[in-house]
C-alpha cells in the first residue's frame, strides 16, 4: 500500500442495530474497526446473546472507551470497570453492561471488529 487509507465511522459500511444500541462497522484497507453505542440499560447477555447464540461473548475486544461507563465480568468471576479514556484488551468469555445513565461509546479494532453482533450462523459475538 502506498496511499493513506481513510474511512469514516460516520459513513459506515454497515450499521447493525441491536436491542439497546447499534454498531457502525468499517473496513480500512482490510482492517476492521467498529464503533459501538450502548444505551443505558444495555447488557450483552440480554441484547446480543440471542444474536450470537452463545452463553457469553466469545469475541476478543481490543478497544477504547470514548464516553460513558462499561462493566465487564469474565467467566471466572473477575471483572473490570471501564470509563472514558480507558483502553482495554478483553479476552473471550465475558458479559458486559452499561453503568449509569450515559450511553457507552466504544471503538473496537482488530480482526474480529467487523463481525461483532453480526446476525449470521458464524457470528460468535
Amino acid at each position: 500500500m502506498t496511499k493513506v487509507a481513510v474511512r469514516s465511522l460516520d459513513r459506515p459500511d454497515e450499521r447493525r442495530d441491536i436491542p439497546g444500541g447499534h454498531v457502525d462497522v468499517v473496513s480500512v484497507a482490510g482492517h476492521g474497526i467498529d464503533r459501538a453505542v450502548f444505551e443505558p440499560g444495555w447488557r450483552w447477555s440480554e441484547s446480543v446473546r440471542p444474536i450470537a447464540g452463545t452463553e457469553l461473548c466469545e469475541f476478543e475486544h481490543f478497544g477504547y472507551i470514548v464516553s460513558g461507563r462499561l462493566h465487564i465480568e469474565m467467566r471466572d468471576g473477575s471483572s473490570a470497570d471501564l470509563g472514558a479514556g480507558d483502553a482495554m484488551l478483553c479476552p473471550p468469555g465475558h458479559d458486559a453492561w452499561v453503568v449509569g445513565d450515559e450511553p457507552c461509546v466504544m471503538i473496537d479494532v482488530g480482526s474480529q471488529a467487523t463481525e461483532y453482533a453480526k446476525a449470521s450462523g458464524s457470528a460468535r459475538s
